[in-house]
């Protein structure tokens, strides 16, 4: 009966989406005509910074430079803000240098951001092919991917097959330590896409979602970071009701500088959980 019923919604499902497939083609074409291109920010996309520089007391362990790889489409790019400092690098380094839990356990860190508007998971698979082989394991790195290929026509078989390559190349030719994830944005909330596509936008979203997910815990050391959204909304609200067009740029498609800065917030906590696996087990 529970098997019947599934299909019943999918065939409903699939029917509502040919009855609309009119409405949504024609949506689409109006929000590529309409939507204003925003460019990628300028700024720094590798540095090198110290770690952890008012603490006078002597090491007991020589320490090692931590390397943070962060990899991915136009949000890892940090579109949508004026700056890398008000992107998500931008934001996540000076937060990752104050925690004295990261500082304990390394001198330095050195990063880097490979990223491009419009890149999907197999334009982030093939920049991993070319990309030289680091000359040091990469500890950690986060990639950004999923919308571009929600809006375009690769099928949930592909889009599984290449994280599953994605994840071989970077524990294989990159050494990673930990892979992070990220998760798609919610896209039915995206205020550049009207209603109905949206809907239809944010169930392919929500699909590949969890192919995401399911496929991060097939692996060791990767991890899948579920943005918080809920959260970000509640923190800056402060109890009271916000528009939810604050959390997007002027685009209504990327993050705002806002939503960097909660989702750089959000990582910087899991990256510590990651590099200290103890402390987290402690605490449970």
């Amino acid at each position: 009966m529970v098997a019947t019923k599934k299909i019943q919604n999918k065939l409903a499902t699939v029917a509502k989406d040919v009855l609309f497939a009119p409405v949504y083609l024609y949506q689409g074409r109006k929000i590529k005509r309409d939507t204003v291109r925003l460019p990628e920010p300028n700024g720094e996309r590798h540095g090198f910074v110290q770690l952890g520089k008012g603490n006078s007391e002597p090491s007991a362990q020589p320490k090692q430079t931590l390397n943070l790889l962060i990899v991915g489409d136009s949000a890892a790019a940090g579109v949508g803000s004026e700056t890398q400092q008000e992107a998500l690098v931008g934001k996540l380094i000076p937060i990752l240098q104050k925690q004295a839990t990261i500082s304990d356990q390394f001198e330095a860190l050195c990063w880097s951001l490979q990223a491009t508007t419009g890149h999907t998971s197999f334009d982030i698979l093939r920049r991993l092919y070319i990309m030289p082989t680091p000359s040091e394991p990469i500890d950690i790195m986060v990639l950004s991917v999923g919308v571009n290929d929600t809006t375009s026509s690769v099928s949930v078989d592909r889009w599984h097959q290449q994280i599953k390559d994605i994840i071989t190349i970077a524990q294989r030719k990159f050494g990673v330590r930990e892979l992070v994830f990220l998760s798609l944005p919610p896209m039915a909330q995206m205020p550049a896409i009207p209603t109905p596509l949206n809907n239809f936008v944010g169930a392919k979203a929500s699909i590949l979602d969890g192919i995401l997910q399911q496929t991060c815990l097939t692996y060791d050391n990767v991890t899948y970071m579920a943005t918080d959204f809920p959260r970000m909304i509640a923190e800056h609200s402060n109890g009271t009701p916000i528009d939810i067009k604050v959390m997007f740029a002027s685009d209504g498609f990327h993050p705002s500088s806002l939503m960097y800065g909660y989702w750089a917030q959000q990582l910087s906590e899991l990256i510590i959980q990651l590099l200290n696996p103890s402390d987290a087990e402690l605490t449970e």
